[in-house]
């Protein structure tokens, strides 16, 4: 914008207006500008003005016109049509962008250099140190998860922050940035803080060193009583109700309020926190503690519905907080549970109960751990029939909160996959080793700090096995499905795999879901090659968008395995028994889940119900308020998911048995 000097007329119309300036030759404004839009204002130090042309209309109808008043403003650039209107103590050092709305705030500065949140340290899992991440405006929950966990490789720690700190020093200035279309009413003080465009923040008492990269798309919003300091707040986050936050870095869609506390953590996309409190804690994405006396801490979680009243303890008394745990993704604590670190929980697993062994069930996914006196009981794949578990994992995609067009954290939802698979192999494994040493008639097995009953353990290999079937099915049908054959040559043309990436062990990079190998590549070229933090952010965007050819590469290698052979010398045969395996596991899951959900509907369920009535009204008052079970959405679904994919098995068996009989 062109700026040229006011005019002696206007400085005169500007002094009977109540304004004043330490120098008048330092005030400079639009060629359009109007001085009759600006009063009571003190000019400090080097300002320019915009020209204030449009008018607001407030809730109730009031109409105000845009321009400055009863504010003192020292080296502010104010671009066109903002509104600025009684700043009890000043402005200094602020480009604020077109459009902004600023109204009854107490103080509003950038105090020296700042770089605005980016490169503070966050001690995050280890409250003693020695896990510190530096914070900086695109971190994503992958990189993250590689500067908390691979301290074993120091020189590639060493040379991310590195990169990091480059990033942060790039961003240093002593100018604050108001983006276009920011609304800021009834603050207190907000120093050092860079706010993006259409941000709305509506009686925040604090924010203190910190950035927030609001935009268009995902503006974010910060309601009244809020305290932050030393953060960044993603797009689309959302942070109300007097909650505090410190040493924080808070991830696209990301929920907080009813006096939530925040110390020393990372937050990654869609995390809720309510009520609770959370401190030193690596919360992957779709986090969730919504009640009273909640207490995350210490810890690493990803996908997690924290029960009222959860907690952990990181302290023994002796060395101070330095424990530290891991709850993979998907888990559950149920009301009242805790975990005394260190232990780490496998995935989707369900915690009921008090746990003070440390206990490690990180092959035995889809479990319940479960206390009993004071002994942790393990019942290995029970979760895999849970009605809940499925519930949970339809619900995850809808509820993805990020209207940004650009995703920071990039998610795999897929409840199976080759991650959760293997563990269950291993599971399996484990389960029938533990069956096989201490005999097939002992009554309680022990396994990592935790029992496992011999009823629970046979039921375990079962479920495992059915889920295992399961996938390698669905992984087998979606291949053929996609093609037509008609003949073995052309079916095995279409088995081959895309690329050879995705073979052996994969890895959960708190929610991006990839093959180790490719996972060691990045790390190998972050060390040796001069690699950008754009280019490592396109590296985890690239492994996410090739999640389905690398897993069928995993797939077909344990297909060929199953088989005994050679991909040159798989026959019909094999297929379809391989399909049939997958449409009798489908169909026994989904019989399970529809069973867990009958629960729901049973006597039991309806206590409370048609409370002054006969059984006949309590039953009438149930289907009332909770509908009967034939016409449950939910039960309707799985329903459905039976015909659908017995159909899709059948569909694909007569494809093959055309070939069969060529």
């Amino acid at each position: 914008m062109d700026y040229r000097k006011l005019h002696p007329e206007e400085i005169r119309q500007l002094i009977d207006q109540g304004c004043c300036a330490d120098d008048w030759e330092l005030v400079t404004v639009a060629k359009d500008f109007n001085p009759i839009h600006v009063q009571h204002v003190r000019f400090s130090g080097t300002n320019k003005l915009g020209a204030f042309r449009k008018s607001y209309t407030l809730p109730g109808g009031l109409t105000v016109h845009s321009g400055i008043s009863h504010a003192t403003l020292h080296n502010c650039v104010i671009g066109n049509d903002v509104h600025i209107y009684n700043i009890k103590n000043y402005i200094a050092n602020y480009v604020i962008d077109d459009g902004s709305y600023i109204e009854n705030v107490h103080l509003l500065l950038v105090d020296g250099k700042s770089r605005f949140g980016n490169g503070v340290l966050v001690p995050v899992m280890n409250e003693g140190g020695g896990r510190e991440i530096p914070i900086f405006n695109e971190l994503s929950a992958h990189l993250a998860y590689i500067l908390t966990l691979y301290r074993h490789r120091p020189s590639l720690i060493d040379t991310l922050q590195k990169k990091i700190d480059a990033y942060s020093e790039a961003l240093e200035s002593d100018m604050g940035y108001i983006g276009k279309e920011v609304k800021i009413l009834n603050c207190g003080s907000i120093k050092n803080v860079r706010i993006g465009d259409y941000a709305s923040i509506n009686g925040a008492s604090v924010l203190d060193n910190g950035s927030i990269n609001s935009n268009a798309q995902a503006p974010v919003y910060i309601g009244s009583g809020v305290k932050c300091n030393d953060f960044i707040l993603s797009s689309g986050v959302e942070i109300t109700d007097s909650t505090l936050v410190s040493k924080c870095f808070i991830g696209q869609g990301c929920i907080m309020g009813k006096h939530y506390s925040a110390l020393d953590s990372l937050f990654f996309c869609n995390c809720q926190g309510m009520h609770g409190e959370a401190t030193a804690i690596f919360a992957g994405p779709y986090t969730v503690s919504h009640h009273k006396s909640s207490l995350l801490i210490a810890g690493m979680f990803s996908f997690l519905n924290a029960g009222s009243g959860s907690n952990q303890s990181n302290h023994m008394y002796k060395l101070g907080p330095i424990h530290q745990g891991v709850a993979e993704r998907g888990a559950k604590t149920t009301s009242d549970s805790y975990l005394l670190w260190p232990a780490r929980v496998g995935a989707f697993t369900l915690v009921m109960g008090r746990h003070t062994k440390h206990s490690d069930t990180s092959d035995l996914p889809f479990s319940y751990m479960i206390e009993n006196a004071t002994d942790s009981y393990l019942v290995p794949a029970v979760n895999l029939r849970s009605v809940g578990t499925i519930r949970d994992a339809q619900k995850w995609p809808k509820r993805d909160n990020r209207k940004d067009s650009k995703k920071i954290d990039q998610v795999n939802f897929n409840l199976l996959s080759p991650y959760t698979i293997q563990k269950m192999m291993k599971g399996k494994e484990i389960l029938m080793e533990l069956e096989n040493i201490s005999g097939k008639t002992t009554e309680v097995y022990a396994y990592q700090n935790c029992l496992i009953r011999n009823s629970s353990l046979k039921k375990g290999i079962k479920l495992y096995e059915i889920g295992i079937s399961k996938f390698l099915g669905n992984s087998l049908i979606s291949r053929l499905e996609q093609h037509q054959f008609s003949t073995i040559e052309e079916i095995r043309n279409i088995l081959g795999p895309d690329t050879a990436t995705g073979l052996g062990e994969w890895l959960d990079l708190s929610g991006l879901i990839a093959p180790k190998s490719s996972i060691n590549q990045l790390l190998d070229r972050i060390e040796s090659t001069p690699i950008t933090l754009d280019e490592i952010q396109a590296s985890f965007e690239e492994m996410h968008s090739n999640y389905y050819s690398y897993e069928w590469t995993w797939a077909l290698d344990k297909l060929l395995i199953k088989w005994g052979k050679k991909l040159e010398d798989v026959c019909i045969e094999d297929l379809m028994k391989t399909i049939e395996e997958w449409k009798a596991s489908v169909v026994a899951l989904d019989k399970m889940v529809y069973e867990d959900a009958k629960k729901e509907f049973n006597l039991n369920a309806q206590t409370g119900f048609g409370i002054d009535g006969d059984e006949e009204q309590k039953h009438l008052d149930f289907e009332s308020v909770r509908g009967n079970f034939e016409s449950n959405p939910f039960v309707l679904t799985v329903l459905n998911h039976i015909k659908t994919k017995s159909e899709l098995g059948d569909k694909v068996l007569n494809k093959l048995e055309k070939v069969k009989n060529n």
